[in-house]
């Protein structure tokens, strides 16, 4: 599909969406908003406690890499 298609298909998806909310109160939209922002929140710092112990266990095999006697070829 052309890339045109696809932002013309996007920003109609985006302005249907606006208008359907815009038909509901605002009121609603901000109860569904509250009640997802949390979620949210949490996975974001889940996924950022998960990079860190990513990191951390990188780090630690690199140094035991480095303490480790190389063997020489002959």
């Amino acid at each position: 599909m052309h890339p045109i298609v696809k932002i013309l298909f996007g920003a109609a998806l985006l302005v249907g969406s606006v208008a359907v909310i815009w038909q509901y109160t605002l009121d609603e939209f901000w109860i569904v908003l509250k009640g997802l922002a949390p979620p949210f929140i949490a996975l974001i710092g889940l996924f950022i406690v998960w990079l860190e112990l990513d990191e951390l266990r990188i780090e630690s095999e690199l140094k035991a890499q480095e303490r480790r006697p190389r063997k020489r070829r002959r």
